[in-house]
């Protein structure tokens, strides 16, 4: 028990001195509610601090770090094009989750194409919490259940960890959330680690020229509800080359866009009509393998 307290007083400590608490989440899903035996793992990160807490994906943030520190290197030495080569282990994970203390104001970022959305959790989570109890890992902790975004979840909160927050959108727990997974099975977020960022770096915005537009990186984020997004999400599913084309018709003729990809027999194509009826076809093809997604109400 003494050990627990000492532990206890550490973190309260970390979050006075302004430090970065970082828990280590091991993701396991499964994108495809067809094919059970396809369960994926992502590591995870929540990053907790005075201010509030981030999760997101560490294979993405690594593979946008290094692409981000590429594309200032060609910014600064700009010849009038730049190179974007396909990134690897660029994560599985492309969201991130953001709550900001005390109010916990919760936001999903999230892509759509060349749209970056920031998307408001409005309600507020109604737990209902049991009296069982079981060691996760190297802590007892309590079990909870809530209804979210179309699925119903199972956690374990830890009171000896005093945050009450956890991975993804999830908190108002009293203790950290150490193991959450839906009843089906096919989402599960379990802590595995924690260290201290005594100096964490935060990225800064990648400043662009304005005849340049990257996917996913550079654009202004679009802040909707999730009714709103889920609009968005639908166009999308409808058309998924739009942004795209937009692009091309917006060309003013001092800039030359290039559209090039590969068929699936490895053949290079580079006609637009033909690059765009290829990315259509696998947008849809890689959406229809995707279909057991975390919020089944934000996207269906």
């Amino acid at each position: 028990m003494k050990k627990i307290l000492v532990f206890s007083f550490i973190l309260i400590g970390m979050i006075a001195n302004a430090q970065t608490n970082r828990f280590f989440y091991e993701y396991k899903f499964i994108p495809d509610i067809n094919d059970k035996t396809d369960v994926k793992t992502e590591m995870m990160y929540l990053d907790i601090d005075k201010a509030g807490s981030s999760y997101y994906s560490r294979d993405k943030y690594i593979a946008d770090s290094t692409q981000r520190a590429d594309l200032e290197k060609q910014m600064k030495a700009f010849s009038g094009s730049i190179n974007i080569n396909k990134r690897e282990k660029p994560g599985q994970v492309s969201y991130r989750v953001t709550k900001s203390y005390p109010d916990f104001k919760t936001y999903l970022f999230r892509n759509i194409s060349s749209d970056n959305y920031k998307i408001k959790e409005d309600k507020k989570p109604e737990w209902k919490i049991q009296s069982d109890k079981q060691k996760i890992g190297e802590y007892m902790a309590q079990k909870a259940t809530i209804s979210f975004g179309g699925r119903e979840w199972i956690a374990w909160f830890a009171s000896d960890l005093p945050f009450q927050d956890g991975p993804y959108a999830f908190y108002g727990l009293p203790g950290l959330i150490v193991k959450i997974e839906d009843a089906t099975g096919s989402h599960i977020m379990t802590l595995v680690g924690n260290k201290v960022l005594q100096n964490k770096t935060e990225e800064k915005d990648l400043s662009l020229p304005e005849n340049i537009k990257l996917f996913g990186m550079g654009g202004k984020e679009i802040e909707v509800t999730k009714d709103q997004f889920k609009k968005a999400w639908k166009a999308y599913v409808n058309d998924p080359t739009k942004n795209m084309r937009e692009m091309m018709m917006k060309n003013d003729g001092n800039t030359k866009m290039v559209f090039k990809t590969k068929t699936a027999d490895g053949k290079e194509i580079s006609d637009p009509n033909q690059v765009f009826r290829e990315m259509e076809k696998r947008t849809k093809e890689a959406l229809a393998k995707n279909n057991n997604p975390i919020e089944p109400d934000l996207v269906n």
